[in-house]
């Protein structure tokens, strides 16, 4: 079988739409014809117009080819373009006639085609690799088949228009890239407009223009900019999350409108603009629209808005119910829980001045925290912040469990309750509704010193080296101990079953406790897991770990701080046994006791039980039947992907005291790169041949970060991470490299005699570095984000660290 290498990246049954009638070819016009130089030294400029057939047009040599070694393969277009095409040529012809019950049929492959035709052009190929630090011609076919479907929730639930041009004496024109975005705000010049990018679908006021034929033309709205034009037209739409499931009419589509010669071509003239080289008509004058629209690219906008008295058929909320009696609900903007008031903020009424708080939250002086970030760069200032919430949680659980009143620990744990453990899961819940934009609540890549911690989420391992870290890395990124109620099944949650959970919250209450006061000072961002809000990113999160840890060593997923943690939590679920059981077992264990000893060693245990701060003193938290058992967690986390998802969305580096964490970073480090393509060596040795001290205790911690000699840790590591993040852009600075490793040797000099003369508790540990050539990067990560809508995140990580236990 004969390959398929000249690649048609728009159909030609799609350009045959667009034919005259009795012709079959079209006018196609090149904006940017290729220039010759002749023997004589004349520059010319080569044909740009010409007749040509579908199947000359709009083609590329190997655009989809992936190529192993010598051999080249074509099952790209023959089988994924060769099924969507044909599934998409009914579903455009389907939604140019007006039969309701096609439309019905052929709704989703309408959407599903249009998707794949915005991304399958030479413009969206070039827009899909500049996501990417790297991409070779393979990984980016993979990384297309990767994001399909992204774009299509947002489409669906906006407001839907077919115009026509029926009345018209101009046909609308068709281009090299036929899915076209406009928003009035945004015009080609824009740097958000420079190619290959385009304005994002989410975009309050970005529409969307689709030919579906000559006479045809589909135009998508947001229903927020549809109802109000004067809304923000670059801010995003309400809840404009890829991947989920909502619930449209599919036969809600606005036919009213016949548009006059003008109007068809105002519309012709956006396309041209967003074209990237090539342009086709049924007729050569209408290659030329700019010559009969005068309107200015915002004031073209009124022809694209859809009728005011039509807008009725879109929005509202909406219920379901299915045969087992459950009721779905949405909201217009297909969100399936009610809005908490409680978690919005009114934005201040005048400007802020330099002393006022900010608005973000942080609990800083605007003056030190947003005044100098764009509004782009900054933190929603209309929610509770991540801060703001916690502060939310500690006062509940302070005020749930009696801490306010002076309770010692001992007597909150005899005390603690089911009903106490449900209210607190119940106030974690609520302060973090399922349909939470995280991203929007995150710090965002903006210059500051920050690093997400991956390691053990337990009371026993964080305050070892982990909140430490924060005086050397900046502001500490941790995942929050609390489980979310919303993501369990009803009969396993903590708010309805929350006897099985009450060792498990003591952990995690007592992580939260500890944890606290450095949240409070901003030193820790304590935040939930992403995958919390996001079915799609947790299931493709999931799936990549699973592949990139198919055969690993099992040996080196031991880590001996975890089975320590998971003996002690053992350890304790057979001391909080009934005493019937627990009289079992230590009968079993030592058959020769008698009365007398038996009742010493259960009194002995009870002495144990008070001076664990995590053992559960309650005698009925094992029960028969199916509720029986204690939930036990050891959690180490994030993941690799998720860490390196939520450094890239912040700016961050990587901080691990996990050796298996280690592993996983380097591994993917040197698949990249070779070792010996690292950055800042003489740097990475003399922070590996130093010792650190790590001071226990947040009291401590919160201290040493007030004095200005630890202020200057976390500016030697922006430094170095703005250096090593634009290092493949320019040559390396031997000066500012060996500047920094003196900078180093100066302040932590200075820092560790602080500590020493300070007397404090310190664990002392070395730290190892990454600092690849190119960052620590990876491209199922950059998919992840790509599909979270995420915009402003950096295309790797620049640099890594490991806290290597001991010194």
């Amino acid at each position: 079988m004969s390959k398929t290498r000249n690649n048609h990246y728009v159909p030609q049954w799609y350009q045959e739409g667009f034919f005259e009638q009795g012709r079959n070819t079209l006018a196609y016009l090149d904006l940017t014809p290729p220039r010759r130089v002749l023997d004589d030294g004349r520059v010319i400029t080569e044909r740009a117009k010409f007749d040509a057939p579908t199947s000359r047009s709009f083609r590329q040599m190997d655009l989809y080819s992936t190529f192993f070694g010598a051999s080249v393969n074509d099952e790209i277009e023959r089988r994924l373009f060769g099924d969507i095409d044909a599934r998409g040529a009914n579903a455009v012809r389907s939604f140019a006639g007006t039969d309701v019950r096609k439309w019905h049929h052929h709704f989703q492959t309408l959407f599903e085609f249009i998707d794949i035709q915005k991304i399958r052009t030479p413009k969206g190929l070039d827009w899909l690799k500049a996501q990417y630090p790297t991409l070779t011609q393979n990984e980016l076919m993979r990384e297309m088949q990767g994001i399909r479907m992204m774009h299509c929730t947002i489409w669906t639930e906006g407001v839907r228009e077919i115009v026509s041009a029926e009345d018209a004496n101009v046909k609308f024109i068709i281009s090299d890239h036929p899915v076209t975005i406009y928003n009035h705000a945004a015009p080609p010049e824009v740097r958000i407009c420079a190619y290959p990018h385009e304005p994002a679908i989410a975009l309050k006021a970005s529409q969307t223009i689709f030919p579906l034929s000559n006479t045809f033309c589909l135009i998508l709205t947001n229903l927020e900019y549809a109802r109000d034009q004067s809304t923000s037209p670059l801010d995003k739409r309400t809840f404009a999350r890829n991947y989920r499931n909502s619930m449209v009419r599919t036969d809600a589509f606005i036919r009213s409108r016949k548009l006059s010669d003008q109007e068809v071509a105002q519309i012709n003239h956006i396309i041209k603009a967003r074209a990237r080289r090539f342009i086709a008509a049924g007729r050569k004058e209408w290659l030329y629209p700019e010559k009969v629209v005068s309107e200015s690219w915002s004031e073209l906008r009124e022809t694209l808005l859809p009728p005011k008295d039509e807008l009725w058929h879109f929005g509202g909320e909406m219920y379901a119910q299915f045969n087992d009696g459950y009721v779905h609900y949405q909201d217009e903007f297909g969100r399936t829980e009610k809005q908490r008031d409680f978690l919005k903020k009114t934005s201040p009424a005048r400007s802020l001045r330099p002393g006022d708080p900010c608005g973000c939250g942080s609990g800083l002086r605007f003056k030190a925290c947003c005044k100098q970030k764009p509004s782009a760069l900054r933190p929603t200032w209309n929610e509770l912040s991540i801060r703001e919430r916690n502060l939310l949680l500690y006062n509940g659980i302070v005020k749930v469990l009696g801490v306010e009143q002076g309770k010692d620990w001992v007597s909150i744990r005899r005390e603690l309750t089911d009903e106490k453990i449900s209210r607190i899961y119940l106030l974690y819940e609520s302060l973090w509704p399922l349909e939470t934009d995280l991203l929007h609540l995150l710090p965002k890549a903006d210059g500051a010193a920050r690093a997400v911690y991956s390691g053990l989420i337990h009371p026993s391992a964080i305050t070892e080296f982990a909140l430490g870290a924060s005086l050397y890395f900046g502001e500490l990124i941790i995942q929050h101990p609390f489980i979310h109620a919303g993501t369990f099944k009803k009969e396993f949650s903590p708010v309805e079953n929350p006897r099985a959970y009450r060792g498990e919250f003591l952990k995690t209450v007592i992580f939260f406790l500890t944890v606290a006061p450095l949240v409070e000072r901003g030193l820790v961002n304590l935040i939930p897991d992403p995958c919390t809000f996001d079915a799609h990113l947790r299931d493709q999160m999931i799936r990549m770990a699973e592949i990139r840890t198919a055969g690993f060593d099992v040996r080196l997923r031991q880590d001996a701080r975890v089975e320590k943690l998971m003996k002690q939590d053992f350890q304790r679920s057979l001391l909080s046994l009934p005493p019937v059981p627990l009289r079992s077992q230590l009968l079993k264990s030592s058959p020769g006791l008698d009365d007398a000893s038996l009742k010493e060693a259960l009194q002995y245990i009870e002495q144990l039980k008070e001076r664990d701060p995590l053992a559960v003193l309650r005698e009925d938290s094992f029960e028969k039947g199916e509720k029986g058992g204690q939930f036990d967690l050891v959690k180490l986390a994030p993941n690799f992907e998720l860490a390196m998802y939520l450094a890239q969305a912040t700016g961050s580096c990587i901080v691990t005291d996990s050796p298996l964490r280690w592993k996983e970073i380097t591994v993917s480090m040197y698949q990249r790169v070779r070792s010996s393509d690292t950055a800042l060596s003489a740097l990475a040795r003399s922070i590996r041949s130093s010792r650190f001290a790590f001071p226990q205790g947040t009291a401590n911690v919160g201290a040493f970060a007030s004095d200005k000699s630890f202020a200057k840790y976390p500016a030697l590591m922006r430094d170095t991470f703005h250096y090593l993040l634009n290092l493949g852009a320019r040559p390396p600075k031997p000066n500012f490299e060996a500047q920094l490793t003196a900078r180093f040797a100066h302040i932590h000099s200075s820092a560790q005699t602080i500590i020493k003369k300070a007397c404090v508790p310190v664990q002392e540990a070395r730290i190892s570095c990454a600092f690849p050539c190119g960052g620590i990067r990876d491209n199922t990560v950059n998919r992840l984000l790509l599909m979270s809508s995420s915009e402003r995140h950096l295309p790797s990580v620049p640099m890594a660290f490991f806290i290597g236990g001991q010194a």
